[in-house]
């Protein structure tokens, strides 16, 4: 509590946690807004068939449940997400890109820009999808849809156009509040409205699974969740600590160097990221699927079929095998893009340092390199594990209903909700710390005021 109040003391930290407060709430908000043009009357359709998981279930997670209620952030933050895998991985083959990420600032800058611009046109395309999909119960021109009828009978080319623009210009509104998040309030923006998104729907997973299964498999599932808690948090908080020497070298009359470091390689290097983006490439032919030519039976219901049993349902040995290698190898991706050992091993030999033992150069490279491999595997390992385990197991426990479906995400939601909060309060710590203050994490000044009560107590 103390810690809290510490939180509240200092004006900037206050204005930047109530300003996050503020666009999260305003957030929700938006996520309650229908678009102008649509038949609200489709809106309870929508949250039933959430309810039962498969396309609308996923669509439902990150978006918070606006799809289900069609409203102006019905798209989320997807759509920059799925926008910065392209230009992370264009910037590996494209060179352009790649001197913009040696820039510094000004190179991210572009990159920045250049993310927008791809997330917008993203936007527009999903947003017409979507939008497709919902048109006349999917009995357009192509088929496919999802079995509701969007506009009723008042169908129009103006109508359609006015609720694309409005999904396009919500998730820009959405993109700019993210990044005024992470300007002007407290972690990562885009990270904290996919927190607000996901941990939204939590009660109501919870309270479907009360009304169906009964309070004791609501106990069940609130206790993996307090287990989830724990082995996530011991996870994310793994750290490996590289030591790093550094020589001594005088400048004129001053020496200086000496001094021993460490390079700390967290054993869950990609964070959520991971999961984040491994759910956008797997959202992707979920969604196509469904504008294809389904009518009676043809090839593209079989498709659809096999997409909805084998893509969605978390039971399934396809899912949980594709889903899982997606995970890993986003991590691997996500930790190397964050962690280049070369550049690494070479600003050390720059600044005259030296890992012990290790020679400077290729040698501290390939070793940075090996450390680096060993500690990924096993944290990209657990967080697969994490996401995919309990939704398997409470697949299997409580079947096709409703409670077993709208669960079906629950390790992942688990997982954004715990790396977005660590990190949210590491970053409130270190502003704390900043000021002399003791942080939510840091505990070592309490256990030396513990330890010296002790002493005085036994004198």
């Amino acid at each position: 509590m103390s810690t809290l109040r510490n939180v509240f003391k200092i004006p900037e930290l206050r204005n930047k946690l109530l300003f996050t407060i503020f666009m999260i709430a305003l957030y929700r908000f938006g996520s309650h807004v229908p678009v102008p043009g649509i038949n609200l009357s489709i809106i309870k359709d929508l949250e039933l068939r959430a309810e039962q998981g498969g396309v609308l279930g996923l669509l439902s997670t990150f978006s918070g449940g606006a799809i289900t209620q069609f409203a102006v952030f019905a798209l989320g933050i997807m759509p920059y997400i799925t926008a910065s895998i392209i230009m992370q991985i264009l910037g590996v083959v494209i060179p352009k890109l790649e001197q913009w990420q040696e820039q510094g600032a000004v190179g991210q800058r572009k990159i920045t820009q250049w993310t927008r611009y791809v997330g917008v046109a993203i936007a527009f395309l999903q947003g017409t999808g979507i939008t497709y999909l919902f048109h006349t119960g999917g009995q357009g021109a192509f088929g496919g849809g999802l079995g509701v009828d969007l506009f009723a009978g008042s169908y129009s080319s103006g109508r359609f156009a006015l609720v694309v623009l409005t999904l396009t210009a919500g998730f820009a509104l959405l993109m700019w509040m993210g990044e005024v998040v992470t300007q002007r309030g407290v972690g990562n923006g885009m990270s904290i409205l996919i927190f607000a998104s996901v941990v939204s729907r939590l009660p109501a997973n919870f309270g479907t699974v009360r009304a169906e299964k009964g309070t004791a498999a609501m106990l069940g599932v609130a206790l993996m969740f307090t287990a989830l808690l724990v082995a996530i948090v011991f996870i994310e908080q793994g750290v490996r600590r590289i030591p790093v020497q550094f020589a001594k070298r005088q400048v004129g009359r001053k020496m200086y160097g000496g001094q021993s470091s460490y390079i700390p390689l967290k054993v869950n290097g990609a964070g959520v990221i991971s999961i984040i983006f491994a759910s956008s490439v797997l959202y992707l032919p979920v969604m196509l699927s469904q504008i294809l030519p389904a009518k009676d039976d043809n090839w593209a219901v079989g498709v659809q079929k096999w997409i909805n049993d084998h893509l969605v349902r978390s039971t399934s040995p396809v899912y949980l095998a594709f889903y899982g290698v997606l995970i890993v190898a986003f991590a691997y991706f996500y930790t190397a893009i964050q962690f280049d050992p070369h550049k690494q091993a070479d600003q050390i030999r720059k600044q005259g340092g030296f890992i012990p033992g290790i020679r400077p150069g290729y040698q501290t490279e390939r070793y940075l390199a090996r450390i680096l491999n060993r500690i990924t595997l096993p944290g990209a390992l657990f967080i697969a594990g994490v996401a995919l385990v309990p939704a398997f197991i409470l697949g299997k426990t409580m079947g096709d209903s409703s409670a077993g479906q709208s669960l079906g995400f629950f390790g992942i939601s688990i997982l954004i909700a715990v790396g977005v909060s660590l990190e949210t309060v590491k970053q409130i710590d270190g502003q704390l710390m900043m000021r002399n203050y003791e942080g939510f994490l840091d505990t070592s000044k309490q256990r030396a005021k513990a330890k010296t009560k002790a002493k005085a107590s036994a004198k």
